[in-house]
This record gives C-alpha cells, structure tokens and sequence, in this order.
C-alpha cells in the first residue's frame, strides 16, 4: 500500500507512528542527564532516532573579560559526547540506540528550538531546571511546553 499525499503535503507528518526523533536536551546537570536516559528509553522503544543537544552559552561578559568561553564550552561539548559514548558502549550487548550529537551556539531556549526545527523533531525531553529564579522567569522547559509546537516530557 502507498501513501497518498495532498496536493501541498510536505511529506512529513508528526506523531503518525510514533517518535522518529527525540531531541534530549543536555547541559551536563543532573536533570539533564537523567532527561537524556529517559529520552534514550524511549527511544529505544520506539526504534527512535535519539539527537542529544548540547547548547554552547554564548556570553558577552566573559568574551568582553577575555576569557575562552567557546574553548570552554568546546571542552563541555567534547566530554558529553565522551561520557555517552562510553555510557552507550557499557550497554551495546543488552540494547542497541541510533543517536547523534548536536551542538548550538546561543541561548538554551532558542538553540533548543532551532535543533527541534532543523531535525524535525516530533518530542522533545528536557530536565527541570536545577536554577534558583526560574519560577520568576521562566524556565527552558516551560518556554518549551508553552510553544506548544513538540510534545516536552520534563524530567525531575
């Protein structure tokens, strides 16, 4: 049987089959973490592509003080991708997971976003913010559900 597509359809449709891509959202925090295995799990369940994002701050301050912040966000970057490739290495006999790892440059929010849009999620897992003043501003994760464009499973 083939698919038969609408005069204007794209060819890509959300949440027909279950997740294709989980975007897990990381910052090397706790939660972040733990949101990355959970997304890791569903993924596997669902036979998911899962993308770990990684959003390197970009900040004035620091770059005005002369300090490496891309130096340092590089090395952040480069031992997350260490860590779960040694993580996924520990389980490969017990379950497979396709995965890749993206880095964005900017602010956690957008750069979120911007991963979520370019591979074409259909969800999205963050951790609960570990940030004190969140209930003021407004934490990724609530900026995220508020979009309303993703289903976002928020973990403790």
């Amino acid at each position: 049987m083939t698919e038969q597509q609408s005069p204007g359809h794209s060819g890509f449709e959300r949440g027909t089959d279950g997740p294709k891509v989980i975007v897990a959202g990381v910052d090397g925090s706790d939660s972040s973490l733990r949101a990355v295995a959970y997304a890791a799990g569903l993924a596997r369940r669902q036979r998911a592509l899962l993308a770990v994002v990684y959003v390197q701050p970009v900040l004035a301050a620091g770059i005005a003080a002369g300090a490496p912040v891309a130096d340092t966000t590089d090395e952040i970057a480069k031992g997350l991708v260490r860590d779960m490739r040694e993580a996924t290495e520990q389980v490969k006999d017990i379950f497979d997971i396709r995965w890749e790892f993206h880095t964005f440059r900017g602010d956690a929010y957008n750069g979120l976003v911007t991963a979520a849009d370019q591979l074409k999620a259909d969800a999205v897992v963050v951790g609960a913010s570990e940030q004190s003043g969140h209930r003021f501003i407004g934490s990724v994760a609530v900026r995220l559900v508020k979009a309303g464009r993703w289903p976002v499973t928020v973990v403790p």
